[in-house]
């Protein structure tokens, strides 16, 4: 192609020279290899305590991943001992035996601390965090100057809040479900001469002939929304869920309708395991005699609001 001088008022066109070569003569000058004495590899920078720096996203999704894995870890615990082995038994008195050997390894110091409250606190905060900064970042991106047609723009604003998923609705709505089950099961017996050692399976029994539509409804919503939030979310960590599908064209729907039916069979599955334990044996093992009937109408007239009906 021509060049043109603009030395002189006019303008002088030169013939066009190829470039046999790249531009400061070979090819490893122009396009330097990634690691050379002049371009050496960059170390990974990390913390002074050694941690390499990652953004805040990227920690916040671990720590609400991992919570959920020792959480898990309880909740395996404890579909055993309130279903499958009174399911096994068939006896509440003789289920109630291997829940107190069992209690220790959950429900005791340093158990408890470390695999349900800690990782639930984790879990739940982990998962505003995430919000908070990815709302953040929404505005930063996309031009949050704080003013919206002459008015200040609100932090609650729904603007640049990331969509709330079905995994986050699920665990919203577990969140009341779960504080409720631990402050009947836990918070309320320490009131009581004896503590947690006066709760056993036969505590929930005695609620549900005393007090059946309390008990199913409560344990049904418990135990529906309960498995279906960690169902969910194990196959989002898994990549199972049907927004992960890599498949592309038509077959794409049809991996998201399979995806879709066996993850709610699995959690159908499971719900229906623990409510068959939980339900068909310990749901049915009666009133308690004597004086724990008598402690254990006290205690569930201690839950606020329905207490006073109980």
């Amino acid at each position: 192609m021509a060049d043109y001088d603009r030395n002189n008022n006019g303008l002088q066109e030169l013939e066009p020279s190829p470039v046999e070569e790249s531009p400061l003569g070979s090819k490893e000058d122009y396009f330097p290899s990634q690691h050379t004495p002049e371009n050496p590899p960059q170390p990974t920078r990390t913390t002074t305590l050694g941690l390499s720096q990652h953004s805040p996203i990227w920690y916040l999704t671990r720590i609400q991943r991992y919570s959920s894995y020792v959480f898990t870890a309880y909740g395996v615990a404890h579909i055993v001992n309130t279903s499958i082995i009174p399911l096994l038994t068939a006896s509440v008195p003789e289920s109630n035996r291997y829940l107190l050997l069992t209690r220790p390894y959950y429900q005791g110091i340093p158990a408890e601390p470390l695999l349900i409250i800690a990782p639930l606190w984790a879990h739940v905060l982990s998962g505003v965090a995430l919000r908070i900064v990815r709302r953040n970042l929404n505005a930063k991106r996309y031009g949050d100057s704080g003013e919206k047609d002459g008015s200040k723009r609100s932090f609650f604003s729904s603007d640049f809040w990331p969509r709330v998923s079905g995994v986050s609705k699920l665990g919203l709505a577990f969140l009341p479900l779960l504080a409720g089950h631990i402050f009947v099961n836990r918070a309320i017996p320490q009131q009581f001469p004896g503590g947690q050692s006066n709760v056993n399976l036969s505590y929930v029994a005695h609620a549900f002939a005393k007090h059946p539509v309390v008990s199913y409804g409560g344990f049904s919503a418990l135990i529906g929304v309960g498995v279906w939030h960690m169902t969910w979310g194990w196959a989002k960590w898994l990549g199972f869920t049907p927004e992960q599908v890599t498949v592309q064209g038509g077959e794409r729907v049809v991996w998201q309708k399979r995806r879709w039916y066996g993850i709610n069979a699995l959690a159908a599955a499971v719900a229906g395991l623990w409510m068959a334990g939980g339900f068909g044996v310990v749901g049915r093992g009666g009133l308690a005699p004597g004086y724990m009937g008598k402690m254990y109408d006290q205690m569930y007239q201690r839950i606020p609001v329905v207490g006073q009906w109980l």
